[in-house]
Parts: structure tokens; C-alpha cells; sequence
């Protein structure tokens, strides 16, 4: 195979991220180099997803994103009513006589500390 020298610039960060790329492969700068452009104009090449699968995609995880934000609209408010629950049960084993605004109130502050602690990370 006849091969042709090329001159080429690279910015600082994709020379570090090519010196960091041949290290772990052990390879040479200029081999890892070589690999690279060849695996570029492999993929300009040969694509291999089309342009309609892209929209499909990017269709289909603005679905998935959609419904993930019912679901999680569907566990809060599933949540708050668990919160709701707790604190009626809670008033009612303790012989009663709060108000449903007090009771209202001690939901809600139920509610915000579960919030914040799955909030918390471990």
C-alpha cells in the first residue's frame, strides 16, 4: 500500500485526548492518529444510521421523556396523597379534634421532608 504524508494541526484539547487515547491503547501518537481519521472517514462513509432514523429516534425519546414526566407528576401526587393518609390516620389515632386545615398543614410539611430526603444523595 502506497502511503501519502499530511501535515495536519490539531487543537490542544483533541492532542491531549489523542496522546490520552494512544496511551490506553498502547499505541503511538501517530498510529492512534491514523486510526482515528481512518475510523472518521469510515463513519462519513458508511453511516450507520440514516438521516429518517435520527428523527425516529429523536421522536421517540421525546416520547419516552413525555411519559417520564407523567410518571413522575403521577408519583408526587401519589406521594402527597400517601402524606395525606398518614396524617389523617395519625390525627384519628390520636382521638381526632384536629381541623382539616391543620391536618392539611402537617401534610404538606409530611410531604416536603419526603421530597428532601429523595433528594438527598447517598
Amino acid at each position: 500500500m502506497k502511503t501519502v504524508q499530511h501535515s495536519i494541526r490539531l487543537p490542544a484539547a483533541l492532542d491531549t485526548a489523542l496522546r490520552a487515547l494512544a496511551d490506553r491503547e498502547g499505541k503511538t501518537v501517530y498510529a492512534m492518529l491514523r486510526r482515528c481519521v481512518k475510523k472518521g472517514i469510515d463513519g462519513q462513509v458508511n453511516p450507520t444510521v440514516s438521516s429518517s432514523d435520527d428523527h425516529e429516534l429523536v421522536a421517540e425519546v421525546a416520547s419516552m421523556s413525555t411519559r417520564l414526566a407523567d410518571v413522575e407528576r403521577l408519583l408526587d401526587r401519589t406521594l402527597h396523597t400517601a402524606c395525606a393518609a398518614y396524617c389523617y390516620a395519625r390525627s384519628a389515632a390520636k382521638g381526632g379534634g384536629k381541623s382539616d386545615e391543620v391536618i392539611s398543614a402537617e401534610t404538606q410539611r409530611a410531604y416536603d421532608r419526603q421530597r428532601a430526603a429523595a433528594e438527598e444523595r447517598p
